[in-house]
C-alpha cells in the first residue's frame, strides 16, 4: 500500500472521531480570544494522540510538534483557527450551539477538528517522514488585531523555524469532495472605518436653524464611492462599504450627530494607504463645506493574503494526486479577509479552500449566517489532505 492510500485509510478510520470532535467544538463555541475551553479540549485530544510537545501561545492558542526522523531537517506548519462568531444559531441539528448568541458560523470548528485529524494521521506515520510538523491552533481570527499576528509575535514561526505554512478554510460555494487553490494574490486587506459626523440638531420642520448631520453623512457616503469608481486604478480590486449608520433622531427631530461604520478592502498596499488619506480628507472637507465637522478613524486591519506561487503549485499538484484532478479547481480573487495573511507576509504560505456544500441535503448557507453547516464528509477530506500535503512538502 502506497503512502497516499495509507493516509486515506487512516483518514477514513478516524472520520467518526473527527466528526465527534467537530460536533463537540460546534456545541461549545467561544468568541475570539476567549477560547479557553476549546484550548483545553484541543490539548486533551493532542495528548490522547500521543503528542506531548505542546506550548501555549497568545493566551488561548496552542503550538504542538510532531517530530519525524531527522527532525531538524525541515519544519513546516499546519494552521487551524478556533474562534466563533457572535451569531445565534438557527440550525435544527443534534449538535446546535449550546452557547446562545455564539456560533461556529465560519467553519473554525471544521478547521480545528480537521487539524486534529491530520495530527492523528501524521503521528501514526511519523517514522515514515523526515522533519517536523508544527501544528498551530490559533485564536482570534475574527477580531482585530488577529490571532495570527499575536502568534507570530510570540514565536509561532520560530523555535524551530518554520519554512512554509499550509492553511485550509471551508467554502460553501464548493461541493463537498472538491478543493480550490489560487496562486499569488488571493484575499484582500481589511480596514475598519469609524466615522462621526457632527452638526446642530433641532426641529425637522425648521432646517434653516440647524446643520443637518444626516444630509452631511449621506453626501459623505455617496461621495466616498468615487474613491473606488474614479480614483482607484481599475486593475486593483477595491471595496468600500458602510454597514452601520446611526442617526438617533425622530420623524421631526434632526440629531446633533450621525455615527457610521464601514470597511475598506483592497489588494495593493500603496493604494491602501493613499485611499485612507483620500477618505479622511474628502469626508472632512464635505462636512466643513456644509457647516459641520467629521471625525474619521481608520483602524488598519489584516494585510492582503498572498499564496506563494511555487508552494501553491505544489500543493495543488498534491491535491490532484490525492483527490483526482477533476476534484481540484482554480479559485478567483476573494475580497473577504483572513488573518492567515500575516503568515503569508512572513514565509511561503498556501491557503486553500475545502468544499462543504451539499445541495441534496440542503447544506447551502453561506459562512457568517445563522444556518451555516457542512457536509461532514468534508472532514475526512480535510484531515487527510492536510496530512498528505504536509508529508510531500517535507520532501522538498
Amino acid at each position: 500500500m502506497n503512502l497516499s492510500e495509507r493516509i486515506k485509510q487512516l483518514a477514513k478510520a478516524n472520520h467518526e472521531n473527527v466528526v465527534s470532535n467537530r460536533r463537540q467544538i460546534h456545541q461549545h463555541p467561544e468568541l475570539s480570544f476567549h477560547e479557553f475551553e476549546t484550548q483545553k479540549f484541543v490539548e486533551t485530544k493532542l495528548r490522547s494522540i500521543g503528542i506531548t510537545d505542546i506550548e501555549h501561545k497568545a493566551n488561548t492558542g496552542i503550538i504542538a510538534l510532531i517530530k519525524g526522523k531527522n527532525s531538524d531537517k525541515k519544519v513546516i506548519a499546519l494552521r487551524g483557527d478556533m474562534d466563533a462568531l457572535p451569531i445565534t444559531e438557527q440550525n435544527k441539528t443534534d449538535y446546535i450551539s449550546k452557547n446562545i448568541g455564539v456560533m461556529h458560523a465560519c467553519g473554525h470548528d471544521v478547521h480545528t477538528s480537521s487539524l486534529l485529524g491530520a495530527a492523528s494521521i501524521l503521528f501514526q506515520i511519523k517514522e515514515e517522514f523526515e522533519g517536523t510538523i508544527k501544528l498551530i491552533f490559533q485564536p482570534g481570527e475574527e477580531k482585530l488585531p488577529g490571532g495570527a499576528s499575536l502568534m507570530i509575535k510570540e514565536g509561532a514561526l520560530t523555535n524551530p523555524e518554520v519554512k512554509s505554512i499550509i492553511g485550509q478554510h471551508v467554502m460553501p460555494l464548493l461541493p463537498v469532495g472538491k478543493v480550490g487553490f489560487r496562486e499569488g494574490l488571493y484575499m484582500a486587506s481589511t480596514d475598519e472605518l469609524y466615522v462621526k459626523v457632527k452638526g446642530k440638531g433641532g426641529h425637522g420642520a425648521m432646517p434653516q436653524f440647524n446643520i443637518d448631520p444626516v444630509v452631511i453623512a449621506a453626501n459623505i457616503i455617496i461621495s466616498l464611492q468615487q474613491i473606488v469608481s474614479r480614483m482607484a486604478n481599475p486593475t486593483i480590486p477595491s471595496v468600500l462599504s458602510f454597514g452601520k449608520v446611526i442617526a438617533d433622531g425622530a420623524t421631526n427631530v434632526i440629531p446633533d450627530e450621525v455615527y457610521m461604520e464601514g470597511t475598506f478592502r483592497t489588494l495593493d498596499e500603496k493604494w491602501r494607504g493613499e485611499a485612507h488619506t483620500k477618505m479622511i480628507n474628502m469626508s472632512e472637507m464635505i462636512a466643513e463645506s456644509m457647516g459641520g465637522s467629521c471625525e474619521f478613524e481608520v483602524r488598519k486591519g489584516y494585510p492582503f493574503l498572498k499564496n506563494d506561487i511555487d508552494l501553491t503549485k505544489r500543493s495543488k499538484k498534491y491535491a490532484e494526486e490525492y483527490l483526482g484532478k477533476e476534484n481540484v479547481v482554480d479559485l478567483d480573487i476573494w475580497m473577504a479577509a483572513e488573518d492567515f495573511s500575516y503568515y503569508s507576509q512572513e514565509i511561503p504560505a498556501c491557503f486553500y479552500r475545502l468544499g462543504t456544500r451539499n445541495e441534496e441535503k440542503g447544506i447551502i448557507s453561506s459562512v457568517h449566517t445563522p444556518t451555516f453547516d457542512i457536509d461532514e464528509h468534508a472532514l475526512e477530506i480535510g484531515a487527510g489532505l492536510m496530512a498528505w500535503i504536509a508529508i510531500n512538502e517535507l520532501k522538498i
